[in-house]
């Protein structure tokens, strides 16, 4: 499985990376439109922190950084769930401001964004598997739930050891009480 696995990885972050790498680049084309997500986010970031940037433009690149980043460390297998779940994040707002076919009057560019948004919908989705998806190995919740049960048997045992070493040593000085000398 672990080839189809890399394929498909592959294959879902090849639209990050193009798209991430053109929009890095040259970020002026989405910004008028990223407006209307990332103005009423504006006072929120700078309550946050006086270091994050607040203009558009910039937003606009630091997504853009997340796609390229995400989708190289997605296709490349570097902490892939770590990638895809950053790359969920990164398109959320991506398709609210790219494609609110909702605000739109016009019958054939709503017939487009209604397509990119659910296409983007699809991607969010792969992203969401490729998130959870351990390769067949055990995953963190399951790993701390053997450990806890296996610590508590551990536990068990070693207070029964210890009781049993107890009724030895009583047995045995008793004994030894009754010996002569």
């Amino acid at each position: 499985m672990r080839p189809v696995r890399t394929v498909a990885r592959t294959l879902l972050s090849a639209a990050f990376v193009i798209n991430g790498a053109r929009t890095l680049n040259n970020p002026e084309p989405f910004v008028e439109r990223a407006a209307r997500v990332t103005d009423p986010l504006t006072p929120t970031l700078e309550r946050a922190s006086p270091r994050i940037p607040t203009d558009t433009a910039s937003l606009v690149r630091i997504n853009a950084g997340v796609q390229l980043v995400g989708g190289l460390l997605l296709a490349t297998g570097h902490f892939p769930r770590l990638a895809a779940t950053a790359l969920a994040g990164s398109l959320v707002p991506t398709t609210l401001a790219g494609h609110a076919f909702w605000e739109e009057s016009d019958p054939q560019k709503k017939s487009q964004d209604q397509i990119h948004f659910v296409k983007n919908l699809g991607l969010v989705g792969g992203l969401l598997l490729a998130a959870l998806d351990t390769e067949g190995k055990p995953g963190l919740r399951w790993r701390a739930g053997h450990r806890v049960r296996h610590s508590r048997k551990s536990m068990a045992r070693a207070v029964r050891s210890a009781r049993r070493d107890a009724r030895i040593a009583k047995v045995s000085a008793s004994t030894a009480r009754m010996l002569p000398g």
